[in-house]
């Protein structure tokens, strides 16, 4: 038969529980499409059916099956989303690229047992199509869900990301969190692929699709999305009549570009500090209440290398206000060193103000989990010892107003921001080196995902990152400004002081347990009654 579209999607081979190259296509498109609809290429309308081409292969599909194909459209996803690893690793960890792409592949193996499991739990808690009206979104938020805390969680770029620059959509986030925006979105491909069913007279699980079901499942998705839309055109005219009225504050953002393979360099230690104070000092006839450098900003332990410590409190009454940075620093506890990722709040009289210590950190970069078990492992960043974690939650007191502040990808946890709003944080603060990722997707995906933070809580929220991205993002998660990768540059806005105390902020993650209880419960449910026809039959 020669190749056509309509022998294409009618081929028998669709209809036979195993699996052949179109399926295994599908679900590899599936896993592309996905990682088109996150930044660099930011395609964000390509999410809304991306799940499709995945669903219409796992049609009439066993459970096995079913996980091999979501395997699949996970690994294409992941190892095109996160190829910057290797990148990093390479270049930075002084890996090997032959060592780098291993893991990269078993990390990114790891990852997409999430979509395997979210295929596998469709062939089995879908008997029939009217389930595929929620089980997916469900299912898939609760996936996303587990991943952010299993394993000391890594949720980078869950799929209500995709929508950070379409405002009306991501408001529901304050609600929801970005699970919300997850569940609208595979709530979308669920619909469309039900309509495919029913236009392609194409049943599921040998049950055909009716007209009424495919039609009820696109208007409850309608109907769902302009609540959302509605909502959230209500929840921004209003965020920004209060904005008007709410105080505010000047703040600077120095992006001091320092080449990461220089930046741990003795050598350069001196340069790279005076770097961002003659940057701060540009800064001054703007007059701004609060100056910003990024993580790690000051190459050495401040307060404990006197000469540096020196020439920073000297740079800063120069330039005569409170500024925020990030140093490692140490502490002495029971005849032990204790290190830590910090950011110091120092006031232009010298005195520190405030001291945050990073609360999550980062797995084989800045700890070495299970230490005992893999003492052959060593770290990947130049530093002396473990760090050990701060206090989660913890804000710093400046003027009339409390801060709170995350440092590098502590920004894709969504309750450490959370609990930092729910702790009277007027102002939310992201210091960050993304340096490591070069030019690659990585910093684009990392500022993408601060968007929701301050949508979730209401919150301004200022970045600082050493080669960018640096910006300003305001309540509603409207990007006021944002800087280009690797220049020198000094930014100033005047951002708005909100108290707004947002259900996502009092309540945390509910939806997204829900979400995981009802799945869980239709999951037992099955097993349940599987089990009752084989023993009663």
């Amino acid at each position: 038969m020669p190749f056509t579209e309509k022998s294409f999607w009618n081929s028998p081979k669709l209809n036979k529980d195993k699996l052949d190259r179109l399926k295994i296509f599908l679900a590899a498109s599936s896993g592309f499409l996905l990682t088109l609809s996150f930044p660099k290429a930011g395609i964000s309308w390509l999410a809304w059916f991306a799940v499709v081409p995945l669903l219409v292969a796992l049609r009439n599909l066993s459970s096995k099956n079913g996980f091999i194909l979501g395997l699949c459209a996970g690994l294409v996803h992941y190892i095109t989303l996160a190829y910057w690893l290797a990148y990093t690793m390479t270049t930075y960890g002084n890996l090997p690229f032959f060592v780098s792409v291993p893991i990269l592949l078993l990390f990114s193996a790891y990852l997409a047992i999430y979509p395997a499991i979210f295929s596998m739990a469709l062939t089995c808690l879908c008997p029939r199509p009217v389930f595929l009206v929620f089980m997916p979104p469900l299912v898939w938020v609760s996936l996303e869900y587990i991943r952010s805390f299993l394993f000391t969680g890594f949720p980078w770029e869950l799929l209500g990301y995709t929508q950070f620059k379409v405002l009306k959509i991501i408001q529901i986030s304050d609600i929801s969190g970005v699970y919300g925006v997850s569940f609208c979105i595979v709530l979308a491909n669920a619909s469309i692929f039900l309509a495919y069913l029913y236009l392609a007279k194409k049943d599921w699980q040998k049950t055909s699709v009716q007209a009424k079901l495919a039609s009820g499942a696109m208007a409850t998705f309608a109907f769902i999305l302009g609540l959302v839309w509605l909502y959230g055109d209500h929840r921004i005219q209003s965020i920004q009549k209060r904005i008007v009225n709410s105080p505010s504050a000047k703040i600077a953002v120095v992006q001091g570009n320092i080449d990461q393979a220089q930046k741990w360099d003795p050598a350069y230690q001196r340069s790279s500090t005076l770097k961002y104070i003659d940057l701060s000092r540009t800064a001054k006839k703007h007059g701004p209440d609060l100056v910003v450098w990024p993580e790690t900003a000051t190459p050495f332990y401040f307060m404990h290398n006197a000469q540096l410590s020196e020439l920073v409190l000297k740079g800063i009454h120069e330039a005569g206000v409170d500024v925020l940075f990030g140093s490692p620093s140490l502490d002495f506890k029971d005849n032990r060193v204790e290190y830590y990722n910090s950011a110091y709040l120092v006031g232009p009289g010298g005195n520190i103000r405030g001291k945050y210590d990073k609360a999550h950190l980062v797995p084989f970069g800045e700890y070495i989990p299970f230490k005992k078990w893999l003492p052959f492992l060593g770290k990947m960043v130049e530093n002396v010892g473990d760090f050990r974690p701060g206090k989660k939650g913890h804000t710093l007191r400046w003027k009339n107003y409390r801060i709170g502040i995350q440092i590098c990808y502590e920004m894709i946890f969504p309750n450490l921001s959370r609990r930092m709003a729910k702790n009277n944080a007027a102002l939310l603060i992201n210091i960050t080196n993304d340096a490591w990722y070069g030019r690659t997707s990585a910093p684009y995906q990392h500022f993408s995902m601060a968007v929701l933070r301050a949508v979730e809580n209401k919150r301004s929220l200022i970045r600082a990152a050493n080669t960018g991205i640096s910006g300003f993002i305001d309540p509603t998660g409207r990007i006021i400004a944002a800087t280009p990768l690797f220049k020198d540059v000094v930014m100033t806005r005047t951002v708005p002081l909100l108290l707004e105390t947002t259900v996502y902020s009092r309540f945390g993650d509910v939806f997204a347990m829900a979400c995981l209880a009802i799945s869980l419960i239709a999951a037992a449910s099955t097993c349940l009654y599987h089990l009752f026809r084989k023993y009663s039959g």
